[in-house]
């Protein structure tokens, strides 16, 4: 019971902290759109220690969405894009942490773009989005994830 207790705190931190960091990046109007830099992305790391950072990464993702007043696709199926990212970290990651960040990137990278295209209607943007989320991603799934990560690892000893 302890044990199941922890995971739902963890799973709930990891949810409110995904909250928290979306809205800091929603001040400077990067937490959705075209140019999107998530802070909260950085977090997408953690499935690497935790299972239960999966679920909630996507509640996380789902209330940041909803919270920040994204349309209905983007909660969707922007918040499907962190759950699959989290699944691929926690699967293939825990064996090789250095392909950990590749997951979401690359799930943020193919859907988030064509949520946009549909939101905005700009069906000819999705290679410009693809780029833009892109390097979003890698910023903050990639580098900022990666500091994160290995801060991490040094306090979990």
């Amino acid at each position: 019971m302890k044990e199941k207790t922890l995971q739902l705190t963890r799973a709930a931190l990891i949810a409110a902290l995904y909250v928290i960091l979306t809205f800091l990046s929603q001040l400077f109007g990067l937490a959705s759109g075209a140019i999107q830099f998530r802070l909260s992305e950085a977090l997408t790391c953690m499935p690497l220690f935790y299972k239960e950072a999966i679920p909630g990464l996507w509640v996380g993702c789902v209330l940041a969405n909803l919270l920040t007043g994204c349309a209905m696709w983007d909660i969707v199926f922007g918040s499907l894009a962190t759950f699959l990212g989290a699944v691929g970290t926690y699967y293939i990651g825990r064996k090789k942490p250095a392909l950990g960040p590749i997951f979401p990137i690359a799930a943020n990278m193919l859907i988030v773009p064509a949520v946009l295209q549909h939101v905005y209607g700009a069906p000819e943007s999705y290679w410009y989005l693809m780029i833009t989320v892109g390097i979003g991603e890698i910023a903050c799934c990639g580098v900022l994830g990666f500091i994160l990560y290995k801060a991490y690892k040094k306090v979990e000893r």
